[in-house]
C-alpha cells in the first residue's frame, strides 16, 4: 500500500491514526459484548475504516454526512461521544432515539450527522435536499452520503444522482464498494467494471481510489471539497474495500473464498497505516501502546456509565406525543374581504402567500414552474418567486420526498406537488418510512407538505383516479387533510405548511373547478383536526370529507324532509373524534361516505370507533357507503356505478327507517 503523506503534517498524521483506531477498538469491544448477550446485534465496518475516517476528517464539523451501518468512524471523528453511542447501541435513553431505534438509525443536529433507515435508498435523495439548502444558502458547504454496492442498485441511487446532476448539487455520494451485498458477489450485481464508470452517463465526475488507504481517502475529499466548495457540482466517490466480518455477525463469511479473504486481510487500514507511520518514524511503538491505552480506557469507562444506566420505563402517552412534533395553532383570522375563488384558484392563493410569507419555502414538483403545474396551481410562481424555488423536477418521487426531508433538516420549509396522488406509489418509502417516522425516531422536525391531487369523476381511469388517502391514515406520523371547499382548502393549505410536521393535503381533481366559493383574501389559517358541522338534525350524522360532502349536501337539498347533521371531516388525521361523538350521541344513527373502496377505506376506522365508544347511543347499526372494490374504470357509465353518490341516498333512507 503506497502511502503519499505530501502536504499533510505530522501533528494531523497521528490524529488520523488516532481517528482511525477509535472505531477499530470499539468495534473489538463490541464483539465481545455481543457474545456476552450484551447487545444484540452488530454490524461491523472492520476494514472500511479508512473510508468513514479519511472523508469525516477531510470535511468541516457542521458539514452534514449521511453515514450507513457500517460507519462507525464517521460517529467517532465527529466527536459524538462514546457513552451516548454505547446507549444507543443497547437502547438506552441517553441514546439518540429514546430506545426506539438501534445502532446507526438515528441522525444528530449537534453532530451534523443524519443517520439511514434500513432501506437505504432515501437516505441519498435526503442528501440531495441539504446540499440544495446549502446551495441556496451560498454558504460553500458540502454533504457527503455513503451507499455500498449493493444498495447502489436501488432506483432511489440512479433518481439522487441524476436529480443532483441536474441541480449541480454540492454533494459526493460515497460507494464503500466491500465487493458483496450481503452474501451476493459484484458480478451477480452489475455489469459495470466500476461504478466511476457511471459518472459520465451522468454528465457528473466520478473517480475510483483504494478506500483501505486513509491517507488517499483524506487527500481525495480534501480536493474535492476545494473544488466543490467553490463550484457546486456532484461526484461520485468509489471507495475500492472489502468487509473482514459478515454482513452482520450471525451471516459469517463463508461465502467468501479463502483467498480473497487472505489477500484482504494483507491490505488492512489500521495495521497498514499503522506501519508506515512507523516506517517514516512518524510515531513509535511505545507511542502506539500508549494511544491504544488511552482509547481502550475511554471505550471502557463510557462502557461502564452506559451499561449503569437505568432501563427504559415505557410511557405510553409520551410514546403517542411523540410521533408528532409539538406545535401550537396561531389562529389568523380570516379578512372581511373576499373574493369567489374555485378551489383550485384558493389552493394556488394560499401556496402563493405562503411562498411570500416564508421566504425559506421551496416548492418541487413535475412541470410546476414555467408550466405552472397540470392543473396551473403554480402558474406565474417562476415569475414572481424565481426557479430556486419553484422548480421543476425530474419524473422521480422517491428522490424529490427525500429532497424535502433534506430541506427540512437544513432549515428549509418544502412543498412537493404529485402530479397526480396516484403517482405517489414512486415515493410511497420515503413518505411512509422515512417523513413519517423520523421524529419519532429522533426528534428532527419534518417540514414537508405532499400535495396530493386526488379522486375520480373526471374520466381519467384507474391510474389518475384512485383515492389512496387510507395509505397514509393507517401510518403513524403522517397527518392527512383532506379539504371540500375553496376556504378551507386556502387556509389548511396555509396552516399544513406552518405546521413543522410532514402533512398529505389531498385536492380532489373533480372540485379544482367544479367548486367556487367566497373565499377570504388575506392570509389566514384554519386549525388541522376540527371537523365543520355543515348541516344540523336530529335524524341521522352524516360523516364525510372530499366529494362525498358535495353528495350528501345534494342528497339533503333533494330530500328537505330528512333531519340530518352533517360533518365534513376536513382532516382524516388527527381526526376531530368529539364532533363526531357529540353528533352521533345526538342522532342515534349515522352513515360514514367515502369516495374511497369499502374494503380498508377510512371509513372502516370511523365505523369502528363509533361503535366502540358510542354503542350505548345507536338505534341502528353504523353503515357505510363507499366505491366498489374495484380499480377505478374509464368509462363514465362504469364509472358513475363505481362511485357510491347513488348508492348514497339510498343507504341513507334504509337506515332512516330502519
Amino acid at each position: 500500500m503506497n502511502f503519499d503523506k505530501s502536504g499533510i503534517d505530522k501533528k494531523k498524521l497521528i490524529d488520523l491514526y488516532k481517528s482511525i483506531l477509535t472505531p477499530r477498538l470499539i468495534e473489538e469491544k463490541m464483539l465481545i459484548l455481543l457474545r456476552q448477550g450484551k447487545i444484540s446485534k452488530w454490524f461491523s465496518g472492520i476494514g472500511q475504516e479508512a473510508i468513514s475516517v479519511g472523508l469525516t476528517s477531510a470535511l468541516d464539523q457542521d458539514e452534514y454526512i449521511l453515514p450507513l451501518h457500517r460507519n462507525l468512524g464517521v460517529f467517532t471523528t465527529k466527536g459524538v461521544p462514546f457513552n451516548r453511542l454505547f446507549s444507543q447501541f443497547i437502547g438506552k435513553m441517553n441514546g439518540f432515539t429514546k430506545g426506539r431505534d438501534r445502532s446507526f438509525h438515528f441522525g444528530t443536529q449537534e453532530y451534523n450527522i443524519i443517520g439511514m433507515i434500513s432501506h437505504l435508498g432515501p437516505q441519498m435523495g435526503v442528501a440531495d435536499g441539504i446540499a440544495l439548502a446549502n446551495k441556496l444558502k451560498k454558504n460553500g458547504k458540502i454533504t457527503a452520503v455513503f451507499t455500498g454496492d449493493g444498495g447502489a442498485s436501488e432506483g432511489d441511487f440512479h433518481e439522487a444522482v441524476n436529480v443532483a446532476a441536474v441541480w449541480d448539487l454540492p454533494v459526493i455520494f460515497v460507494i464503500e464498494n466491500n465487493g458483496y451485498g450481503l452474501s451476493t458477489p459484484s458480478d451477480e450485481q452489475f455489469r459495470c467494471k466500476q461504478f466511476a464508470d457511471k459518472g459520465q452517463g451522468y454528465g457528473i465526475d466520478a473517480y475510483t481510489i483504494d478506500g483501505n488507504n486513509i491517507l488517499e481517502v483524506y487527500s481525495s475529499v480534501n480536493k474535492l471539497k476545494k473544488e466543490i466548495s467553490e463550484n457546486p457540482k456532484p461526484v461520485i466517490l468509489e471507495c475500492m474495500t472489502f468487509r473482514i466480518r459478515g454482513h452482520e455477525e450471525a451471516s459469517g463469511t463463508k461465502y467468501v473464498p479463502k483467498d480473497l479473504m487472505e489477500a484482504w486481510e494483507q491490505k488492512d487500514p489500521v495495521n497498514n497505516y499503522e506501519i508506515f507511520l512507523k516506517s517514516e518514524k512518524i510515531i513509535s511503538d511505545s507511542e502506539i501502546s500508549q494511544i491504544k491505552k488511552e482509547i481502550r480506557d475511554q471505550i471502557n469507562s463510557a462502557w461502564k456509565i452506559s451499561e449503569k444506566e437505568e432501563e427504559i420505563v415505557s410511557d405510553i402517552q409520551k410514546e403517542l406525543k411523540d410521533v408528532f412534533r409539538d406545535y401550537s395553532f396561531s389562529n389568523i383570522l380570516k379578512s372581511k374581504v373576499k373574493t369567489e375563488k374555485r378551489l383550485v384558484d384558493a389552493v394556488s392563493d394560499g401556496l402563493r402567500l405562503s411562498m411570500q410569507k416564508h421566504k425559506n419555502l421551496v416548492i418541487m414538483g413535475q412541470d410546476i414552474a414555467e408550466y405552472g403545474g397540470v392543473f396551473k396551481v403554480t402558474d406565474g410562481f417562476v415569475d414572481e418567486f424565481g426557479k430556486d424555488r419553484v422548480r421543476n423536477t425530474p419524473i422521480c418521487e422517491s428522490a424529490i420526498v427525500s429532497a424535502a426531508l433534506g430541506l427540512s433538516i437544513n432549515g428549509y420549509k418544502a412543498v412537493m406537488e404529485m402530479q397526480f396522488a396516484d403517482f405517489v406509489t414512486s415515493g410511497f418509502n420515503a413518505i411512509v418510512n422515512n417523513l413519517a417516522k423520523t421524529h419519532y425516531r429522533w426528534g428532527q422536525k419534518v417540514d414537508v407538505v405532499v400535495r396530493m391531487p386526488t379522486g375520480a369523476g373526471v374520466g381519467a381511469g384507474p391510474f389518475h383516479s384512485q383515492s389512496n388517502e387510507a395509505w397514509f391514515t393507517h401510518t403513524p406520523g403522517l397527518k392527512v387533510v383532506y379539504p371540500a371547499f375553496p376556504e378551507d382548502a386556502k387556509g389548511l393549505l396555509i396552516e399544513s405548511i406552518n405546521d413543522p410536521n410532514p402533512v398529505m393535503f389531498f385536492e380532489h381533481k373533480a372540485l379544482y373547478r367544479a367548486c367556487s366559493q367566497m373565499v377570504s383574501d388575506n392570509y389566514f389559517s384554519t386549525e388541522i383536526g376540527v371537523a365543520n358541522l355543515l348541516e344540523k338534525g336530529d335524524d341521522v350524522t352524516i360523516i364525510t370529507y372530499g366529494f362525498g360532502v358535495h353528495w350528501a349536501l345534494e342528497v339533503l337539498k333533494n330530500n328537505p324532509e330528512i333531519s340530518a347533521e352533517l360533518v365534513d371531516l376536513r382532516t382524516l388525521i388527527p381526526l376531530d373524534k368529539e364532533t363526531i361523538f357529540n353528533s352521533v350521541k345526538k342522532t342515534g344513527k349515522v352513515i360514514v361516505l367515502h369516495e374511497d373502496c369499502m374494503i380498508g377505506g377510512y371509513g372502516a376506522d370511523i365505523s369502528s370507533m363509533i361503535s366502540e365508544e358510542c354503542f350505548e347511543y345507536l338505534d341502528a347499526p353504523v353503515v357505510r357507503s363507499a366505491s366498489l372494490d374495484i380499480p377505478v374504470p374509464f368509462s363514465s357509465v362504469l364509472e358513475e356505478d363505481f362511485l357510491p353518490k347513488q348508492r348514497f341516498e339510498r343507504k341513507l333512507k334504509d337506515l332512516l327507517n330502519y
